[in-house]
């Protein structure tokens, strides 16, 4: 294998790595708090990580988990092409970020949804498009006041903002997959949208198993 193929195999596999690092955990830890794996919706990311009740580690878990789809994605877009690595490294480095955070090596492959991983991936791939697909959040948010409703909202206008503005490439064909994995990982959800049992944003979510307690999941 040359040099020029390794490198967009091994720009991948350090975007995977680096996604696999699970923040929402991690900073818990660090932090004394309890492994948001254990209460409220059981998923270790920034959104269960706020019903600990420290916003400071719900803060700071988002800032991560979207760091760690922006730092790779960005590298690749800015010192990418001086060692022939273009749109298709830009692809498959994005997505893998993504992949490593649904499915953390470091974890045992059990992850989070993605949002914050995947927002940071497409911000890094084009700020105008990071920008539109957080405009997409936030508007839906607003509106309805259901985090998951908004997730999904902006993970299907993602692909569409890029081919709107960059045409069908392998950009495009990463951003489709990443918006199938993300709607797929809230199944649950969109399941509880429909029969109107889905938590909104301000409201607090019971320990995971807890009788009588209607868990808030996202």
């Amino acid at each position: 294998m040359s040099l020029a193929s390794f490198l967009p195999v091994l720009a991948a596999l350090v975007a995977y790595l680096v996604g696999s690092l699970s923040f929402a955990v991690i900073v818990s830890r660090a932090m004394g708090l309890s492994d948001p794996r254990t209460y409220g919706s059981g998923n270790p990311g920034a959104t269960n990580v706020l019903r600990s009740g420290s916003k400071a580690a719900a803060i700071l878990t988002l800032a991560l988990d979207a760091l760690k789809g922006y730092l790779p994605v960005a590298l690749v877009v800015r010192f990418g092409p001086a060692h022939g690595l273009g749109e298709g490294t830009v692809a498959l480095v994005a997505l893998a970020a993504f992949l490593g955070h649904l499915w953390p090596v470091f974890f045992r492959f059990k992850g989070g949804k993605g949002v914050a991983t995947a927002a940071g991936a497409v911000l890094g791939i084009d700020p105008l498009l990071g920008a539109a697909t957080l405009a997409t959040w936030l508007i839906i948010v607003a509106f309805f006041r259901y985090s998951s409703l908004a997730s999904i909202v902006a993970a299907v206008f993602a692909p569409f903002w890029h081919v709107l503005t960059d045409g069908p490439d392998a950009i495009a064909l990463a951003l489709l997959v990443i918006s199938g994995l993300l709607i797929w990982r809230h199944s649950a959800n969109i399941k509880r949208l429909f029969a109107g049992t889905e938590s909104q944003l301000g409201r607090k979510a019971p320990v995971a198993g807890a009788k009588g307690g209607r868990a808030a999941r996202h």
